[in-house]
């Protein structure tokens, strides 16, 4: 369900820092009610992503605005979440987007370091998130070809529809591999983009094994997918 805006006082603005109560005045926004297990998800986005397409940033190095709309994947993986987790631990989401996945996470009691290669997108995963759960994970800009050294290990991984970019394959399980703890995992949720064999088989090379945990239906009008959540984890030798 997507509304024309929130009601007065429903996000708390005062009780927001200043970067966050700004998305107000910078984007026209949207906010769409999600089900999830702990109960409804009012996501803040923009109303309209096709607008904050930038012909500079797409210049430079492709870039789209695809954090600003609600996927399925990660409709699949926020709710499929709290069955998945263990133990509350670190987790590390790979694209945070608008962040209902981090969400997911958080109410689960995970401490979430939330990523993206767009600022907005990580203020949006905070604002949202401080709605949601009462509170902001971690976040940090993020860019996949420059994987900072220094971003640490984590009990968990994830990610959503990531690989829509041969690029990104090689790319999105280099990370994984180098961000997972010995006995950690990772779930990415795919739709069955064109890059996935070209990941599976990057896992493979760096010593990765991959099960398919879950596969989940997704029916939204015209669109029918089925999402596949792959369970990730370090080879033992």
């Amino acid at each position: 369900m997507i509304g024309d805006a929130a009601p007065a006082g429903a996000w708390d603005a005062a009780a927001l820092s200043p970067d966050l109560t700004a998305l107000d005045d910078r984007f026209t926004v949207a906010f769409t009610d999600v089900e999830m297990p702990g109960g409804s998800c009012r996501i803040m986005h923009p109303r309209n992503a096709d607008d904050l397409i930038s012909e500079a940033d797409y210049v430079k190095d492709e870039r789209l605005p695809y954090w600003a709309d609600i996927w399925p994947s990660s409709l699949a993986l926020a709710r499929s979440f709290s069955s998945l987790s263990a133990q509350p631990g670190r987790v590390l989401e790979l694209g945070c987007g608008l962040g209902l996945v981090t969400i997911a996470a958080l109410r689960a009691g995970h401490d979430v370091m939330a990523t993206d290669y767009y600022p907005d997108a990580l203020l949006f995963a905070r604002r949202n998130a401080i709605a949601a759960v009462g509170r902001a994970p971690g976040t940090r800009m993020a860019n996949w070809r420059h994987w900072p050294p220094d971003a640490g290990r984590f009990d968990v991984v994830v990610a959503s529809d990531v690989l829509y970019e041969p690029a990104y394959a090689g790319l999105v399980a280099g990370i994984i591999s180098s961000s997972l703890v010995p006995d950690g995992v990772a779930f990415v949720a795919d739709p069955g983009r064109l890059a996935l064999p070209a990941f599976l088989e990057a896992c493979d090379q760096r010593g990765l094994d991959v099960t398919v945990r879950m596969q989940v239906p997704h029916h939204d009008g015209a669109i029918h997918q089925v999402i596949t959540i792959h369970e990730i984890r370090i080879r033992v030798s």
